[in-house]
């Protein structure tokens, strides 16, 4: 969030960077276009874009990419570090076939041992020697780690599940968001619609008929947002900077 604020700055272009070593950042995949805004901004130094993936429960790390593996997969997290090792799993714990989302696992040295006086929730994450991050991601040919959404974090329309982070990927794309957070909006046939809530970067303008245009040949037209809410102020984050969706879903609908 912080990286995607900082490149989307007006005084970005004119900063002076020549002593600035790396930048980097976790937490959501960047633009290709942010991604490659941030290796010229860093040529005069030498310095290199950087991103990773990792969990309070992995210590911070569970992949690492820098540099030209960065500027080549802006969309990926990298490959697991050598201290770890990975699978993606469908809901019964099968390995899914390379390129098939799932959920990503992970064990090694760095993974907790459990919850402190949590013994459910130690049982629940913890399985078979495997801790269960949550995340549904995908491993491409080359070893890198997509991490695509949050395993509860999907949208149930008609009974097609939705990934809101698949959503939210695909408007990002659009130069012109600078927030994006796409959730369930009740409907009395489907069940649910896709919703949005957009903030604008600075001086840009969109609107609902553009996003959709821009959405059109990026996602399947079931996924594209029914409901499109722009926004002058953040949208409402927690400590770690996620997201509260559940608070922006109720304000929205009240209002």
């Amino acid at each position: 969030t912080m990286s995607r604020e900082l490149l989307l700055s007006p005084k970005w272009a004119d900063a002076d960077t020549s002593s600035l070593g790396a930048m980097g950042g976790g937490g959501a995949a960047l633009q290709p276009d942010l991604v490659d805004k941030i290796d010229k901004g860093l040529s005069k130094s030498g310095g290199s874009p950087q991103t990773g993936y990792g969990l309070t429960e992995t210590c911070g790390i569970v992949t690492s990419l820098s540099d030209v593996f960065f500027i080549n997969k802006p969309d990926s997290a990298g490959p697991i570090v050598p201290s770890m090792e990975a699978r993606i799993v469908d809901d019964n714990g099968n390995d899914m076939p390379q390129g098939e989302l799932g959920e990503l696992i992970v064990r090694g040295s760095n993974v907790i041992k459990g919850y402190l006086n949590q013994p459910e929730a130690t049982a629940d994450a913890i399985r078979d020697g495997w801790f269960h991050t949550g995340d549904i991601a995908f491993i491409d040919e080359d070893g890198y780690v997509h991490i695509r959404d949050r395993k509860k974090d999907i949208v149930i329309r008609g009974g097609e599940n939705i990934h809101c982070g698949e959503v939210e990927a695909a408007i990002y794309e659009h130069p012109a968001v600078a927030e994006a957070a796409v959730f369930g909006v009740p409907d009395d046939r489907l069940g649910e619609e896709v919703g949005v809530a957009i903030v604008l970067a600075p001086g840009a303008h969109l609107d609902e008929a553009e996003l959709r245009a821009h959405l059109d040949d990026r996602l399947a037209r079931f996924k594209i947002p029914a409901y499109v809410w722009f926004r002058d102020e953040p949208l409402p984050r927690n400590a770690n900077g996620k997201f509260v969706k559940r608070d922006l879903k109720a304000q929205l609908l009240r209002d």
